[in-house]
């Protein structure tokens, strides 16, 4: 038997072909590790989504390359979206690694190795816990997208969009929380467009419907990455109204105005996107939206700028990240004109940074006060504090809430915590012992 380590870059949705990888490997006969120094084959999932991505990537093949040379590690495998991507000149480049595959393509890659496909890969149902935190666990719905954004190279990796059937997902997420999943992240490129392929028609509600019987009270489920021009007030109320869906909405704009939007190949919906965000707090002063948005893209005009400032500072999102337009090769917008100096695209998202913890420092301090569910991540040894996140707190990537009185939750307990300070990212309370 051979050891091998895992290395899984870039967003969510790779993590859960990594785990799903590691299953694979581990039913073809391989132990994982979770330290290069203890493996015979060093394996690395990488993504290619952003130059920046694909910089890490070369990064940690050299890396990886310099433990074989030193005999760390006997043999190195690289997988996933770079390859899609990059395929003949990453190989040529380096040569010195053993096996390779592109994204879900474990076949070719157990084939590479001298190893049987288990039967079981097949069925989706194979996954190791890469995460260290089974509590929450990722469920992936769909891969590809069809919506061709002008900056955006995925279509271009991944393809066209692929929904997983509903009695897989259903049958994945049961086994989760039969492993103790207490939190399950749904991701895929767009959640909003899934089904559409299985059933002529966008089908997320009826998924969630299914999911929602099957669920037990108490689990967390939480949506990534949903089109904005997809989601409307019957979809908020619906949440509002979930058991077990939190109300909290990753909703990727990009940007506000039409203008962009338009160059972007995104639907121009200013108005709608305003109503959206505006609706969903009518419906729950508490509901929780986190966005991300572009700035710098080719002709974006100052004008734009500001009214994608003045956007931020009046819907007040919970939670906001950002990014600088990249130009992608393959991607039209790379060839666009009026390509913005990185100078001033640096200087646009430092402003748009600056004005979005203003504005997180002044949504956190509505929550001071109220009592918050809270799924305990980590026990701080010196202090006794627990650390965790609310219904408002996506894993790695948002605030946390710090916990005192809570002497007995451990990391996978959920307590319920009086909120009784705030600051730009972060909350902290007392537990409350019922």
């Amino acid at each position: 038997m051979k050891n091998l380590y895992i290395v899984s870059l870039g967003c969510p949705k790779n993590a859960v072909d990594s785990e799903h990888l590691g299953g694979v490997l581990e039913a073809a006969g391989f132990r994982l590790v979770s330290r290069a120094e203890e493996a015979d084959v060093a394996l690395v999932n990488t993504c290619g989504f952003l130059q920046a991505a694909v910089e890490e990537g070369i990064q940690v093949i050299l890396d990886l390359e310099r433990l074989k040379k030193e005999g760390v590690v006997s043999r190195i495998a690289v997988v996933g979206c770079m390859l899609n991507r990059y395929g003949d000149e990453l190989k040529a480049e380096f040569p010195t690694v053993d096996f390779w595959a592109k994204s879900e393509d474990w076949g070719a890659l157990l084939r590479e190795m001298g190893r049987d496909v288990p039967a079981a890969a097949a069925s989706g149902c194979l996954r190791a816990d890469l995460s260290g935190t089974p509590w929450t666990r990722y469920l992936k719905i769909s891969e590809g997208c069809n919506s061709h954004c002008s900056y955006c190279a995925i279509p271009g990796i991944r393809g066209r969009l692929r929904s997983v059937p509903v009695a897989q997902i259903v049958g994945e997420a049961r086994r989760l929380v039969d492993e103790g999943a207490k939190e399950l992240c749904l991701v895929g490129q767009e959640l909003s467009i899934y089904g559409a392929d299985l059933f002529g028609r966008p089908s997320l509600p009826f998924l969630l419907d299914e999911l929602e019987k099957e669920l037990p009270r108490g689990v967390w489920l939480r949506l990534f990455y949903l089109h904005p021009s997809l989601v409307d007030t019957a979809f908020l109320e619906r949440v509002a109204a979930s058991p077990v869906i939190l109300p909290w909405l990753d909703i990727p704009i990009q940007h506000v105005d039409d203008g962009v939007l338009r160059r972007m190949n995104r639907p121009p919906v200013e108005r709608h996107i305003r109503e959206l965000f505006r609706r969903g707090r009518e419906i729950d002063p508490d509901f929780a939206f986190r966005t991300t948005l572009m700035v710098g893209f080719p002709g974006e005009t100052r004008a734009q700028f500001d009214k994608l400032l003045d956007f931020v500072e009046e819907i007040g999102f919970d939670r906001l990240g950002a990014f600088v337009y990249s130009p992608e090769d393959g991607t039209p917008a790379a060839a666009f004109p009026d390509q913005i100096p990185e100078a001033e695209k640096t200087a646009r998202y430092n402003e748009l940074m600056e004005l979005q913890q203003q504005v997180s420092l002044t949504r956190q301090a509505h929550f001071v006060g109220h009592e918050l569910n809270v799924l305990i991540d980590e026990v701080d040894e010196e202090t006794g504090e627990r650390v965790g996140r609310s219904f408002r707190d996506a894993p790695e990537i948002d605030g946390v809430v710090t916990v005192t009185g809570a002497e007995r939750a451990r990391p996978g307990d959920v307590i319920t915590v009086k909120i009784t300070a705030s600051s730009e990212y972060d909350l902290s309370g007392v537990a409350i012992h019922e």
